[in-house]
């Protein structure tokens, strides 16, 4: 393919040349995500995929699209780029698991000021380590430099993904009951929402979050970029072996917006406050930001970045199968019956 050049766009801030160099530059990186599926190498207009449907009796595609928000802001003041891609996967495939179905591929999208090669490279390898995490393929995604929209050092990051699930086998809440048992997949840390408040607490533009907290045991800056976990492979594994009754990714709106959405009406999910195991920088946020507990739980993950539903009978071999996957997981409630959808003791 012949490479283009125009010095007019140049001098309106669009270097397509610089594009063409990140490209090369992203190359290995997307190799690393290749699946059997995959169709077409990336250059396209559109990027193409076969999923494997044997045994399937009637596979329903699901799909899910998110950014990584103003986590952002973080990867910037520490000049820090390649782990927020990693995030911009999870906040997608994580959705995508919570209804049993596959991760089949994904795309990225990438804005920004001014298009410095080695950056965006270092952007697409945590995308494509996080697609190697979630055992789907990078097939595509877009670059657009768009001078005088963001500022030349900061660009937006977001993404989609589509995965794939039999239509018997969708996971949907349906069929929780009462004195059913929630489980806790541990979360990293903040991983990818609430930041806008998080940023309003520690005055990052302000303060020195590169600067070592003995609370944490590194920098404020470095916990909170730490990336969101990806549960896509130990879910799956759990889903194989045991009838999974329902699955919630706990991102924005915390508990008490992402719990009861996989839960029948009438029916209420019953946290023990006491089982949790809440990473410091949450307590830090809290004391800073003088936060009330309820809307530290109506806004972080609070350390549980998943949450699944399983019959009581089923738990222990649950608990089990996720740990054997790399998974810390433990008991953080029941199902009860309820007017109220989530309640914390």
């Amino acid at each position: 393919m012949s490479k283009s050049f125009s010095e007019s766009y140049k001098s309106a801030g669009v270097d397509i040349t610089a594009g063409y160099a990140a490209v090369e530059l992203m190359k290995s990186h997307i190799a690393r995500t290749k699946t059997e599926g995959v169709v077409s190498d990336i250059g396209g207009f559109g990027g193409l995929f076969m999923p494997d449907l044997t045994g399937m009796k009637a596979p329903v595609l699901v799909s899910g699209t998110d950014g990584v928000g103003t986590k952002l802001k973080i990867a910037f003041l520490l000049d820090k780029h390649d782990t927020v891609g990693i995030d911009c996967v999870a906040m997608c495939v994580n959705d995508i698991v919570c209804s049993g179905a596959t991760p089949l591929f994904f795309l990225d999208y990438i804005a920004l000021g001014k298009n410095i090669p080695e950056k965006v490279a270092a952007i697409v390898s945590g995308v494509a380590e996080g697609c190697v995490m979630a055992g789907a393929a990078l097939i595509g995604g877009e670059t657009a430099e768009m001078p005088g929209f963001y500022p030349e050092d900061e660009y937006d990051l977001a993404g989609f993904s589509v995965g794939i699930v039999d239509r018997d086998k969708i996971i949907d809440g349906s069929k929780a009951a009462k004195g059913d048992i929630l489980i806790a997949l541990p979360s990293s840390g903040v991983h990818s929402n609430g930041f806008s408040l998080v940023r309003k607490v520690f005055d990052v533009e302000k303060s020195d979050i590169k600067a070592y907290s003995a609370e944490l045991g590194v920098s404020i800056g470095e916990t909170l970029l730490t990336p969101t976990r990806i549960y896509v492979k130990p879910v799956l594994a759990l889903i194989k072996e045991v009838n999974v009754k329902g699955i919630s990714h706990i991102t924005g709106g915390g508990f008490y917006e992402n719990i009861p959405r996989s839960l029948p009406k009438g029916l209420s999910a019953k946290i023990d406050e006491k089982s949790l195991k809440i990473p410091p920088i949450f307590s830090l946020i809290q004391r800073v930001g003088n936060i009330p507990k309820r809307d530290m739980f109506n806004t972080f993950n609070m350390g549980v970045g998943m949450c699944i539903t399983v019959s009581k009978e089923d738990a222990d071999r649950a608990l089990s199968i996720l740990r054997a996957n790399g998974e810390d997981a433990y008991v953080i409630g029941e199902i009860t019956r309820g007017d109220e959808e989530m309640v914390i003791c």
